[in-house]
């Protein structure tokens, strides 16, 4: 599974967990789900860390492989591919 889906499915769990956890609590239904967003996001900073960090790897190379692909067809429609094949005949 990909780790910006664990990440996202983490955040969701949290968000509904503490909103299960207020619904308990008398208050205006808006306001639940506004402490609940702000205290889900707080948690996940510390709680999701792991997954955070992966993520990011995960995107990095992602966006390296993107850039270092681009370059090479870049290169390639300059004529500057070195290793390009020859046309057939």
């Amino acid at each position: 599974m990909s780790a910006a889906v664990k990440y996202t499915l983490g955040r969701i769990g949290l968000f509904a967990a503490v909103v299960a956890a207020l619904w308990l609590v008398d208050m205006n239904i808006f306001l639940k789900l506004m402490l609940a967003l702000v205290f889900s996001a707080a948690l996940s900073f510390f709680l999701l860390k792991g997954w955070r960090d992966e993520m990011a790897e995960e995107m990095a190379t992602a966006a390296e492989r993107r850039r270092a692909e681009k370059e090479r067809l870049r290169s390639a429609l300059a004529g500057e591919d070195e290793d390009r094949e020859t046309p057939p005949n």
